[in-house]
């Protein structure tokens, strides 16, 4: 598969939302967000994080890694890089990542927490989804690939 083809058919899986792979990874891409913001929730809670904040470290870092892939990804297959990583879902994106970055060099970033709950405006991009139109959810008509 050249790489046209497989920007071609990234593309399809992540903005077509009205596809059968398209409509899988905006389900995925759902739960994983709602499971996001319930790890943040659960680690604001001191009895909870007491005793479990090691496993809620790592499933943290396992939704970062996977949201760290995706926002690769959709800059990859962007034919204006610049416009989408500065559209507001590129900055949300990108935000939302920070906190869990900055924790491997900086201690004390708890407080840092609320940026994560950014993630919830990714909820956003599951518009795609329901409605099937992802020009008008993500307004990315010349952004990407196709002419």
């Amino acid at each position: 598969m050249s790489r046209k083809e497989l920007k071609k058919k990234l593309y399809i899986i992540i903005f077509e939302a009205d596809t059968k792979a398209g409509k899988l990874f905006d389900i995925i891409l759902l739960w994983v967000i709602l499971l996001s913001i319930l790890l943040v929730m659960l680690e604001s809670i001191h009895s909870i994080n007491d005793e479990y904040g090691d496993q809620l470290r790592v499933l943290e870092w396992v939704v970062t890694i996977f949201f760290s892939i995706e926002y690769v990804l959709r800059i990859w297959i962007s034919r204006k890089k610049w416009a989408y990583i500065f559209s507001f879902f590129g900055l949300v994106d990108l935000l939302s990542l920070i906190p869990t970055y900055l924790s491997l060099f900086i201690t004390g970033t708890g407080g840092l927490l609320v940026i994560r709950a950014l993630r919830l405006l990714r909820v956003f991009r599951t518009k795609c989804f329901f409605n099937g139109n992802c020009y008008d959810c993500y307004h990315f008509g010349n952004y990407y690939v196709f002419d």
